[in-house]
Order: structure tokens, then sequence, then C-alpha cells
């Protein structure tokens, strides 16, 4: 009574405590959330074959590299379509570092996200003046480019033209008892929980509630002192280190980097896990990641002489059915649940 005539007399609407503990439940389910699948995807190695775990370690590779366009798409606003060239950057600089300078496969992924962080930092900052379609069309730029410079006479030295570079699995510790696959599926699982946690993290802490303002209203954000072209350079770097660390997994995984590798398809294929997963969620990468390695796989099986009209038919009837991609699944549960008349 005493709560509810403060509320009256002052005109103060006080939080309810069940909406505040609701809100501070939910980091604490999406860490459960996260353990459980984590969990869950430890089970593998036990039963998947070779091929199949292949499959999943790919699955989980896309789906840090579409965590990273997340960061910069769905939690700071800017589209891009170009992603495909930070990750085709860090799967060269792995693959040029383990073959021409004999490094040890663990010391090229904080080089190769490195490198990746500071070439999205210099295309950052041109891309500051742009914004929506025209962003989205520069970034495509990118990723059109990219391949070609690849396969340029003058760094074939170094990229080996269009024949690519070999590179080989690293081998399991001895005493582990696991073979090159499971130890790499493991390898790439940790890697993956721990940047999904930092990410977390990260978007919610004050630098994180800024880019969502900046993305959500960007002039009340620059009045309220925050300074937009430092974050949004910074986030476009963030992004790009994390995909192009993605990237450098993925050339361990196939032990193989050719410029046709990273056509614009690869570009299409990270933003369509985006959205399918559902932009500006955290655990939607997860789903987004599956989907673009396995729904593929689908098509064609389904049909060898069209499987992109499949994939197109899979595509459309899973967007009509959950429009917010997968994190809305539970949204679309309740929602309907909410319109199913009573009795």
């Amino acid at each position: 009574m005493d709560a509810g005539r403060d509320r009256i007399g002052t005109g103060i609407a006080l939080p309810a405590a069940g909406a505040a503990e609701r809100s501070a439940a939910r980091p604490l389910r999406l860490l459960g959330l996260l353990g459980l699948v984590a969990v869950a995807a430890v089970l593998p190695p036990l039963f998947a074959s070779s091929y199949q775990l292949f499959q999943l370690t790919l699955a989980l590779i896309f789906a840090i590299a579409i965590l990273g366009l997340n960061i910069v798409t769905g939690f700071n606003g800017q589209i891009s379509l170009g992603h495909g060239a930070f990750y085709a950057v860090g799967a060269y600089a792995t693959a040029i570092m383990m073959s021409h300078f004999d490094l040890p496969w663990w010391e090229t992924l904080p080089v190769s996200a490195l490198i990746c962080a500071a070439f999205g930092f210099g295309i950052g900052f041109p891309a500051l003046r742009l914004g929506g379609l025209y962003l989205a069309l520069t970034t495509f730029s990118l990723a059109v480019a990219v391949p070609q410079i690849l396969k340029y006479k003058g760094v074939e030295d170094w990229t080996g033209g269009v024949q690519g570079v070999f590179i080989s699995k690293p081998d399991a510790p001895e005493g582990l008892g696991l073979d090159a696959d499971q130890f790499l599926y493991l390898v790439v699982l940790a890697f993956a929980v721990a940047i999904f946690l930092l990410a977390h993290n990260l978007l919610h802490s004050r630098i994180g509630r800024a880019m969502r303002a900046i993305r959500d209203h960007s002039i009340a954000a620059e009045a309220m002192g925050m300074d937009i072209a430092r974050i949004k350079t910074r986030t476009f770097a963030l992004s790009a280190g994390i995909t192009g660390l993605a990237g450098a997994l993925s050339a361990i995984a196939i032990e193989f980097v050719a410029p046709d590798s990273f056509s614009v398809e690869l570009s299409i294929t990270l933003f369509v896990g985006l959205v399918v997963g559902g932009v500006g969620s955290i655990v939607g990468p997860l789903f987004g990641g599956v989907f673009a390695v396995f729904v593929p796989n689908l098509a064609e099986s389904i049909s060898r002489a069209a499987p992109g009209v499949i994939y197109g038919v899979i595509l459309i009837f899973f967007l009509y059915l959950l429009p917010q991609g997968f994190a809305g699944f539970p949204q679309r549960i309740r929602a309907l649940l909410r319109r199913r008349p009573e009795g």
C-alpha cells in the first residue's frame, strides 16, 4: 500500500519488482542457454564421423563470422555486404604465415584477427560518410575486389594466385586420445564459446548501449555527447577482426585457400545467415551458421539439377514462418498462444 501511495502521490511509476527481477535474469538465462549449447556440442566427437565433425566445425566457424557481421549490422546499424572480404583476408593471413614462415597454427590466429581489425578500421573511416544502401554497395564492391586482388601477379608468390595455398591440419597433442578432426572441432568450439561470451559482455556494457543508441537514433546519440565516428570505426574494426578470425579457422579446417573460395557468394551467405539467425541477437548466429552449412547440402540432396531453386524456396518459406529469424521463434510461439481462443 505504501508503495502504491508513493506512485500515486508523486506521479512517478516505479518499476515493479517482478520486472526488475526478469531484467536481471535475462543475462543469466542467456549464459545458461550458451552453457547448454556448449555441453551438447561437446558430445559429437564421441559419435559423429569425420565428415560430420567437419560440417559441424564449419557451422561453428560460420557462426563466429556471422556474429562479427551481426555486431556491425544488428547492433550498430551499418549494413555490410562485404564481410566475405575480411573472412578471406583472415584465411590468407593464416595460410601465408603457416606456409611461408612456418608459424604454428595457434600463433597465426591472433595475428590474423589483428590484421583484419586494422583492415576494417581503415575501411571504417571512408565508410563513416556513407550509410544505408550506399555503405552496403561500398562493402559489396570490397567483396568483389578482394578475390581479384588475390589473383594479381604482383602478390602471386604469397597468395599462390589461382592455385591457392595448401596447409596442414594440426594434429592433436599426445595423450588426449583425439584425432585431428576431433581436436580441431573442440578448438573451434572453445573459440566460439569464448567469443560469444565476450560479445555478450561487450554488448551489455556501456559501449554496447552506445552502439545500439547510434543504431536507433544517431542524432540523439550525438546530442548526448557520443563520439559517433570513433564508435562506428571501432565497431567496424571489431566486427572485421571477429570475421577474420573465423576465416583463419576455416583455412586450418579446410587446409586450403584459393580466391574462388571467397567470392561474393560468401558475403551473401553470411548476410543470409545473419537474417535467418536473427538480426540483433547474440544466439542467432549459431542458428545462422547451421543454416549456412547444412541447408545448401539439403537442397542439393533434394535436387542436383536445380539446388539453387530448392535453396531459395526453403529460404522464402523459412522467412515467411519466422520473419525475425530463429531468435524470434520464442516470441512467435507466445504470440500464437495468445491468439488461440480460450476454452
